[in-house]
């Protein structure tokens, strides 16, 4: 979401200077440094304590909301029926498997995604960007994942937004995603991303990805016999929850 400016008002040239400087700096090709330079606003929002240990996980979960099948519902993850009316913007199909590192499908896992609408403005009181709302997309859904690993969605590809990070900063379309393990204590939170956009090399928090592999394992596939005839374009992508080929997962912040 949009975020009040920095002092240093850094341009688009510096902060291309930053990010090709961090990836040169990289050895690592695990997930990127919870303070990342170009990334301006990371260094305030990051946890600078080291976690704490829970002595019983269990009691932790047992304590905490809980979800079923009978908590999903066939509205929860089609975001263009949620309101009276129809939102605007282009519609879309995201659909892809949630796997484990062997490949084997993860059944049963609550998926959720957030997102901005068409306009790219969140329909959140925070977000003050001059873009217009829609009345009719709240831009939030779920599923859960079927025998196969398999998740579902048709909603609306979201705009993008300027979110001030530097001069002329724009965050390219992109749309969240949160994925739990078999209780709310156990959330995941990554960023999928659209191919062809031309944002994004310019973006950093993309960009904070250093490993050009890992980066493209974020990037969705426009796939045409997911496509919807006369009703929507599809977009393939995958989530690998751990292992060499895992999707680069948030810690600490998210924008």
């Amino acid at each position: 979401m949009s975020t009040s400016p920095l002092p240093d008002g850094l341009s688009q040239r510096e902060i291309d200077a930053e990010i090709a400087k961090a990836q040169a700096a990289s050895t690592t090709h695990n997930h990127p440094p919870r303070d990342y330079p170009p990334y301006r606003s990371s260094h305030l929002r990051h946890p600078e304590q080291p976690q704490t240990a829970l002595r019983d996980p269990e009691a932790v979960e047992l304590s905490g909301p809980v979800f079923g099948v009978t908590d999903i519902t066939a509205l929860d993850s089609d975001l263009t029926r949620q309101h009276p009316g129809e939102p605007f913007g282009e519609r879309i199909t995201v659909s892809g498997r949630v796997l484990d590192r062997a490949g084997r499908p993860v059944r049963g896992q609550l998926v959720e995604l957030w997102q901005a609408n068409a306009s790219g403005r969140y329909a959140h009181q925070l977000d003050q960007h001059p873009a217009p709302l829609d009345p009719n997309f709240t831009g939030f859904g779920r599923c859960l994942t079927d025998d196969d690993g398999g998740y579902f969605f048709t909603t609306i590809k979201p705009g993008a937004y300027p979110w001030r990070n530097h001069t002329n900063a724009w965050r390219p379309a992109h749309i969240h995603f949160s994925l739990f393990g078999t209780a709310f204590a156990q959330r995941l939170v990554t960023q999928m991303y659209f191919p062809g956009d031309p944002i994004l090399p310019y973006d950093p928090v993309l960009q904070s990805v250093t490993d050009e592999s890992a980066r493209r394992r974020l990037v969705s596939t426009y796939d045409h016999d997911l496509s919807v005839p006369e009703w929507s374009l599809g977009y393939r992508w995958d989530i690998v929850l751990d292992g060499p080929s895992a999707t680069l997962f948030e810690e600490g912040h998210d924008h």
